[in-house]
């Protein structure tokens, strides 16, 4: 039997879906694997948008890396934030100045939301893809109905509770109809000054149809549940603007305080804002 020292080294960047699948995966194979993370849980994303609408805690959906690949005997973690690949040595390149060899690379380090190049948005219209959205999102939200209670003029309390959703996808179709259920039905005996139920929620989709990676009879039955639950849904409507008073629509603004990136997803390479592949010296 080889010494474990022999054996080849396979480190993976990124415990999302496909980082953890790819660690599993290798459980009975002859090497070692080395699952790096710039953070220490593996977050199931599918449900984000519940912990943005207040329905489930952070901790319902996130796991500890550690515990989850605790009795396979070939893995070790290690927590850091990888800032480049070294190809020519053949390491990677985590922050401190660190390097860890391999032998094989699995580069699975997710997506991250993107406001079609307009990096102004960002700070208005967040997107859903870690804990830290989620909560700013649902901070947003619930903070947008206590203000609204006690604004005394119309306009602003209407924008108030406006809530606008960029982007017809599964993120977005879930996160428009998880904020008119919690108008709708969980805060509706929670506020007197004001009717919850009367609160506006519009999805924006620049796109003929919602959820177009299903199949057309999907995009038509999610459509009409939404409808149902009150939600504005604007179809091949492409936002051209947006801040903190609203957002553009066909020339006209919505006049908002919330607003939820559901949109356009970018590959995330290691470390944000390196330059990849990194090189070592002399590279």
């Amino acid at each position: 039997m080889s010494h474990a020292a022999d054996l080849p080294h396979v480190v993976i960047v990124g415990c999302g879906f496909a980082g953890l699948a790819a660690a599993r995966g290798l459980a009975a194979a002859p090497c070692r694997v080395t699952v790096i993370d710039r953070r220490n849980h593996h977050l199931f994303q599918p449900l984000l948008y519940q912990v943005a609408t207040a329905a489930l805690s952070p901790a319902d959906i996130a796991w500890p890396i550690r515990a989850l690949l605790a009795r396979q005997a070939n893995a070790e973690v290690q927590l850091g934030r990888v800032t480049g690949v070294d190809p020519e040595d053949r390491s990677v390149l985590p922050e401190g100045g660190r390097r860890v060899a391999y032998d094989r690379l699995v580069l699975a380090t997710g997506a991250r939301h993107s406001c079609c190049g307009q990096n102004a948005w960002e700070a208005v219209a967040p997107g859903l893809k870690k804990i830290d959205d989620a909560t700013l999102i649902r901070q947003r939200v619930l903070l947008a109905f206590e203000r609204a209670e006690l604004e005394p003029h119309p306009t602003e309390r209407s924008a108030l509770l406006t809530f606008v959703v960029v982007g017809g996808g599964p993120t977005g179709v879930e996160m428009a109809g998880a904020i008119a259920e919690l108008a709708r039905y969980a805060l509706a005996a929670d506020f007197r000054p004001i009717d919850t139920r009367a609160a506006r929620t519009v999805l924006l989709e620049a796109g003929p149809r919602l959820l177009p990676s299903f199949p057309p009879e999907l995009s038509e039955a999610a459509a009409a549940t939404l409808r149902r639950l009150g939600v504005e849904v604007r179809l091949g409507r492409p936002v051209t603007g947006c801040d903190e008073q609203g957002v553009v629509v066909d020339g006209q603004r919505i006049p908002t305080r919330t607003i939820v990136w559901g949109a356009v997803s970018s590959p995330r390479p290691p470390g944000a804002g390196s330059a990849y592949p990194a090189t070592g010296p002399g590279g």
